[in-house]
């Protein structure tokens, strides 16, 4: 079975598509209405089911990245200080 935040995506990108038609989008949203309402959206999947590493790797890219503001930088060495990984950047 498909996950429901996935489901629920699907639905808000019908409503705002301009190629849909109305019937469609009334469906759309009453599904919607209905996953919001089920309880079944508030499981988070991006707070779940992380592979540290990779979690690990992606603030270190972050930091290196000449877009991300230095507060944000800041604060991403120190969860990696946190969590013990040492880190030059």
């Amino acid at each position: 079975m498909a996950e429901p935040h996935r489901v629920a995506g699907g639905h808000k990108a019908a409503i705002n598509n301009p190629n849909v038609s109305d019937d469609a989008k009334e469906h759309s949203r009453k599904e919607l209405d209905r996953l919001e309402q089920s309880g079944e959206l508030d499981y988070e999947p991006s707070k779940v089911d992380k592979n540290p590493g990779n979690v690990i790797g992606g603030q270190k890219a972050a930091i290196k990245n000449p877009n991300v503001p230095e507060e944000t930088k800041d604060r991403l060495r120190d969860e990696l200080e946190s969590k013990g990984v040492d880190f030059d950047g």
